[in-house]
């Protein structure tokens, strides 16, 4: 979990890679009327979330269900957004990738094609409820290489 530009993909798939799992971005299941909101730059609100949060909610309750792992990629920027992923299931465990401003910014100048660009980064930071404690949320600096990242993820999850 994490903002734009704070690697979850490419940390999502390099994770899933190692460990054997299925890779899901949660980007490819936004409806196109989200994706081409956000594309014009205008951020997203609870009710454009909604189906989509339902969307990976499902995603997750299916693996879980089917005893298939899976590493799912999204921003779940908000407490309640989490606590609708997870729907109450202890397998579901999530990783919070944070950075500075300045740090994001760069990383979204830098990504072609995406239709979340930095023009969404500041309405995202400012919706962004960093995990509490009691969450049990693991936070990592995306100051460090992608590998690290991931090497320090799989320790939180495979002793």
């Amino acid at each position: 979990m994490g903002v734009s530009g704070s690697g979850k993909t490419t940390v999502g798939r390099a994770l899933a890679r190692d460990l054997g799992w299925e890779f899901v971005d949660g980007d490819e299941l936004h409806s196109p009327e989200n994706v081409a909101k956000m594309a014009r730059g205008v951020p997203l609100d609870d009710a454009d979330r909604a189906p989509w949060l339902a969307a990976i909610a499902a995603v997750v309750a299916e693996r879980v269900r089917a005893r298939h792992p899976a590493v799912i990629a999204c921003s779940a920027l908000r407490r309640v957004y989490r606590d609708e992923i997870r729907g109450g299931l202890p397998e579901v465990a999530f990783a919070y990738l944070r950075g500075e401003e300045s740090l994001l910014r760069q990383r979204l100048r830098a990504r072609p094609g995406h239709f979340a660009h930095e023009d969404l980064l500041a309405s995202q930071l400012a919706t962004l409820e960093e995990p509490a404690p009691d969450e049990g949320i693991p936070s990592f600096s995306i100051d460090e290489p992608p590998d690290a990242i991931t090497a320090r993820i799989r320790g939180t999850l495979v002793p």
